[in-house]
């Protein structure tokens, strides 16, 4: 460690003395604990983040008054009750893992955060979509447009686009340093996914809407592709992250389950029910999905812009 050594019972009493004095010297001897917390108050009035490491009684003012206070775990009691941090082993090699899984836990929290509020903005766009069509029929004398999915708070969708995702982002690997503007973050990359993610998913379903004079099978295929269009375009919000290549692999077959559990449902000749689901899927839903996730990506990448963030299309472990 470079830097000057001083005996603290020359340290001035001033706090902007201190703080002056704090930044020449490196190393202090026979500190008194209310110099201990004094030194804290230093540094944190000129914007330092301070960590204060002790184990006895006359460190436990400093502790507590430090943004993160650690403690021995062979200190004393009182020094272990007031830190944020105890080392059980009494270690210091173990602070660089504790800092890594603070920035993983942290790092993802705004991931699943994303995620959650993502499918929040989608939810309510969507419901306010098919209740604007409503009054528009209402005033125009037409048949309503039908919700297209049921309102069960536990389904497909919400394993595909909550549970599963959420579940990979919270245990993902993530050493990306902690940084203020959680919400300004949050709120810039889940609203325009959010807006696109709705948008495609509405305008998917009201090109295969039927009408409310269509046949069961008819209304259960618009709903499919609704399905399958929100599923597409939704995993495009990950941007780049783990939950896109977990799906990537597995949305398929799942498609294919819920296609076949949906016609399962229906009274159609299966020979009118290979025709409307090629016809759908090829044409319709899929290729508005894959478009709604070029969005978000896109978005994705202007926030990075617009936020002074740089991107890149692999994360690295460094």
């Amino acid at each position: 460690m470079r830097g000057a050594t001083m005996d603290a019972r020359e340290l001035p009493s001033e706090p902007a003395a201190l703080a002056d004095t704090m930044s020449e010297y490196t190393t202090f001897g026979r500190v008194r604990p209310d110099q201990k917390r004094a030194m804290v108050h230093a540094l944190q009035s000129r914007e330092h983040t301070v960590a204060m490491t002790g184990d006895g009684v006359n460190d436990v003012l400093a502790l507590k008054d430090a943004d993160i206070g650690v403690a021995m775990g062979s200190g004393s009691p009182a020094s272990r009750a007031v830190a944020q941090i105890v080392l059980l082993d009494n270690k210091f090699a173990t602070l660089p893992f504790v800092v890594g899984e603070g920035r993983r836990v942290i790092g993802n929290i705004e991931r699943v955060s994303n995620l959650f509020l993502t499918k929040t903005v989608y939810s309510v766009l969507l419901a306010l979509l098919v209740g604007l069509a409503g009054l528009v029929s209402h005033w125009g004398h037409t048949e309503p447009l039908l919700y297209p999915f049921q309102p069960i708070p536990r389904d497909h969708r919400a394993w595909f686009t909550i549970g599963i995702p959420a579940f990979v982002l919270s245990l993902a690997p993530n050493n990306e340093r902690a940084r203020t503007g959680f919400v300004r973050r949050v709120m810039t990359a889940a609203l325009p996914a959010g807006a696109v993610v709705g948008i495609a998913t509405f305008t998917s379903y009201l090109l295969a809407y039927p009408g409310r004079d269509g046949t069961a099978a008819e209304q259960m295929q618009a709903s499919t592709g609704a399905l399958i269009t929100l599923l597409i375009a939704r995993y495009g919000a990950g941007g780049g992250g783990p939950a896109l290549p977990v799906v990537a692999g597995g949305s398929g077959s799942h498609f294919r389950d819920v296609l076949r559990v949906h016609l399962s449902r229906c009274d159609c000749p299966p020979k009118v029910h290979a025709r409307r689901v090629r016809l759908l899927s090829d044409c319709d839903a899929v290729l508005i999905g894959t478009l709604a996730a070029v969005l978000i990506e896109a978005s994705w990448w202007v926030q990075g812009r617009v936020l002074g963030e740089p991107r890149a299309l692999w994360r690295s472990n460094d």
